[in-house]
């Protein structure tokens, strides 16, 4: 499972390596807090679109546990190996998610994605015809 904390990117040397493992860990931590109400150290949202959420709240609610659970990251799925993205099939019906990386006041992107007090996550979960 993932780290409850990650470093910074000035803690991690700005080794690439090591910051794409922190941030992925960072977006796996998120994923897995949205079944368990949240998490103590990355903060962040959960949305889903207008599509995925007029399946209803059975569909969303499994869409949700399998994505917290999503683990089957490969080189095609994964190529920047951050977890950043991901698929999985809800009654024969595939519901992509993604993690968007943003500063505290949601306006732009992360300049640290490591930063735990300066960086908000959002996960939305979507069809892949409303992307």
């Amino acid at each position: 499972m993932a780290e409850e904390h990650s470093v910074s990117q000035e803690q991690a040397g700005n080794d690439p390596e090591v910051i794409v493992r922190q941030v992925a860990a960072a977006n796996d931590a998120i994923r897995a807090a949205i079944i368990r109400g949240g998490h103590p150290v990355h903060q962040g949202r959960v949305l889903c679109t207008r599509g995925v959420a007029e399946e209803g709240l059975d569909f969303v609610t499994r869409a949700q546990i399998a994505v917290a659970a999503f683990a089957e990251f490969t080189e095609d799925n994964d190529p920047y190996g951050d977890h950043t993205f991901g698929a999985v099939t809800i009654a024969g019906k595939v519901v992509w998610w993604k993690i968007d990386i943003f500063d505290a006041d949601y306006a732009y992107g992360a300049e640290d994605p490591l930063d735990d007090a300066q960086t908000r996550r959002v996960l939305t979960r979507l069809f892949p015809s409303e992307y």
